[in-house]
This record gives C-alpha cells, sequence and structure tokens, in this order.
C-alpha cells in the first residue's frame, strides 16, 4: 500500500506540465500595447512629413495646371484672365480642319521624326546594354558607362555648341579638311540632313543613359541558366535569342508603351535652337510650331489647343498599345 501511495499520479505529472508552459509565456508588460501604438503613430507623422512637399510639389506642378486646358476654349487674353476671356468653342481646333499648311508642316517632321526616333534611337539603349554586359572586364565595363552616361548631363545647349564645334563649316572636321586641301563637308545648316543630325545628337546625349534600366534587367538574369545552355552546346548567339532577349521582352515593351505617350514631343529645345540656319520648313514640329504661333505671336488659345490634342493622341496611344500587350500575354503598363 506503501509502494502504491508513492507512486507519482497523472494528473499531477499534467497540472505540473502545464505550469511549466504557462510560465514559458512571455507575460504582458503594462504599457507595451500603449507604447507601440505611440511608435506606429510617430512612425507615420514621419511618413507623412517626409512625403507633404512631393505631393504637394506633384499637385501643384503637374495636376493644377490641368486646369489651364480650359484655354484652348476660349478668346484668352493675359490682362483679362481665365474668368473674363471670351468663349470661342472649338475654334480654336480649326486647324485641324482648314488645311493649314504650316500646321500641316509641322505635323508632318513630327510624325518623321517620331517614326525615326521610335524605330532607330529607341532600340540603342538595349543594345548598347548588351554589349556592356559581354564584356568580361568589370573596370573597363565602368569606364565605359561614366563615358557613355556622361553626355546626359549636358544641357542641349552645351550638346548642340559641340556639334557646330565639330561640325560646322569652320568646326574641327572641315578644317582638318581644309588643312588636308579636300573640300569640306556642309553638314550643319543643311535643310536636307537636319533630321539626321537630330537623331544623332539624340543619340549621343540619352543613349548611354538609356541602358541603366536594362543592365539592372540584366543583372537579374539567373546565370545558371548561362551555364546550363553552354554545357549542353549553345551558341552565344543562341544564349542571346532564347535567354536574354526573352528575360527583356516586358521591360522593353513597357518602356515602349510609356515612350508612345509622348511620341509627339521631339525635342523642343534641341530644334529651337538650331531652327534659324535651316529654315522652318525643314525644322518646323508641333512643339515650336505653337511656340511660333502661340508664345510669339500671341494666340494662347489656337497653343492649347494643340497640346490639349497632343496630351489626347498620346494617352490614346498608351492605351491602345497597352491592350495590344495585353493581347500578347504581356502585362503592360497596367493589368486589367
Amino acid at each position: 500500500m506503501s509502494a502504491r501511495s508513492k507512486a507519482p499520479s497523472p494528473p499531477a505529472v499534467a497540472s505540473t506540465g502545464s505550469r511549466a508552459s504557462a510560465e514559458a509565456l512571455p507575460t504582458p508588460q503594462p504599457g507595451t500595447t500603449a507604447r507601440r501604438r505611440r511608435r506606429l503613430h510617430r512612425d507615420a507623422i514621419l511618413l507623412l512629413v517626409l512625403g507633404l512637399p512631393g505631393a504637394v510639389a506633384l499637385i501643384v506642378f503637374q495636376y493644377l495646371p490641368l486646369l489651364g486646358n480650359v484655354i484652348a476654349f476660349q478668346d484668352y487674353q493675359p490682362y483679362l484672365g481665365l474668368t473674363e476671356s471670351d468663349w470661342v468653342g472649338f475654334a480654336n481646333f480649326s486647324f485641324l480642319w482648314d488645311g493649314n499648311p504650316e500646321f500641316l508642316n509641322a505635323l508632318k517632321n513630327t510624325l518623321i521624326l517620331t517614326v525615326i526616333q521610335t524605330v532607330l534611337v529607341f532600340p540603342i539603349p538595349l543594345v548598347l546594354a548588351l554589349l556592356l554586359n559581354s564584356l568580361a572586364g568589370e573596370r573597363l565595363k565602368r569606364l565605359l558607362q561614366s563615358i557613355l552616361y556622361l553626355p546626359h548631363f549636358l544641357s542641349w545647349v552645351i550638346v548642340v555648341a559641340i556639334f557646330q564645334q565639330m561640325l560646322g563649316n569652320a568646326g574641327m572636321l572641315n578644317t582638318f579638311l581644309v588643312q588636308q586641301d579636300l573640300p569640306i563637308v556642309r553638314i550643319i545648316g543643311v535643310p536636307d540632313l537636319f533630321m539626321a543630325l537630330i537623331t544623332s545628337q539624340a543619340i549621343w546625349k540619352d543613349a548611354g543613359w538609356g541602358t541603366i534600366i536594362f543592365l539592372a534587367a540584366l543583372s537579374r538574369i539567373d546565370q545558371e541558366q548561362y551555364e546550363a545552355s553552354a554545357v549542353d552546346g549553345a551558341t552565344a548567339w543562341q544564349r542571346l535569342i532564347n535567354i536574354t532577349l526573352p528575360a527583356l521582352k516586358g521591360l522593353f515593351i513597357l518602356l515602349l508603351i510609356l515612350r508612345l505617350g509622348s511620341s509627339l514631343s521631339v525635342g523642343f529645345e534641341q530644334i529651337i535652337l538650331q531652327q534659324g540656319p535651316v529654315g522652318l520648313q525643314a525644322s518646323e514640329v508641333l512643339d515650336t510650331w505653337v511656340y511660333n504661333n502661340g508664345v510669339l505671336g500671341g494666340d494662347w488659345g489656337m497653343s492649347a489647343a494643340v497640346g490639349l490634342v497632343k496630351s489626347v493622341v498620346g494617352l490614346v496611344l498608351v492605351i491602345g498599345a497597352n491592350k495590344l500587350a495585353h493581347m500578347f500575354g504581356e502585362r503592360g503598363v497596367y493589368q486589367k
């Protein structure tokens, strides 16, 4: 009987285990929840203070100016303001149907430059990124990247001056040709070469900067895919076609869609700086036509109307290109 009384009972063991587990759990300390709430409140206020200047700048400089589109439907006079200028309806949009030869010439030049920049200029950063990514030496790659990025930080005034000093009638190229008793080459100021000059300047200035996003995407591709394909006997060209380009396809389509949104803006500052020597027939685009007829000519309503039409066309192109991307199974700018 004494042996049975000394044996431990199962309920006692169970109660001891439950006591041990209860002691292992952390006991909430008084005021912990209140401190956590105060910390979250403080962090929310800090994020609000940090984001407020950017939000204010976005509203003031991006959204509030949209109200100025009302000028497109007015005979706007600066001394009368928006409220007292006469309403003219769609009269400022008459350039769309009255066959204005100056507008048609500007539209033609704009469309030609748009096609050139979309077909030729836009893919060049991708090609440069692929070439840079293929370099084995890291130091050489960084050196070339720095050289390619530098022109982006130069203003168009400096870029145009550099090209004039290099390719002008009295520039370095023609000076060298004269010294060698060779005929000079006229490039600057020649109307037939103006679009080629504009395109080459755009490539020199911004192609290197555009490689950044492609290089970032290339760095995310799993290198084991290249190693496995090399073991299977794939050539460098086959790896490019079957691994690299499919990995960049979505990004390329996204950037192309965004580019279409501003496709009718082909470089106002770059063109207006070089418009004098070649004349309006070869160099006038929509942006410079708006400046010459609206700002200089005082036709503010027509200028706003052209800008509004450009915005609507850009919006339609972005939405249409995005729908087309969805049809081919790509994400595009936004999803349904």
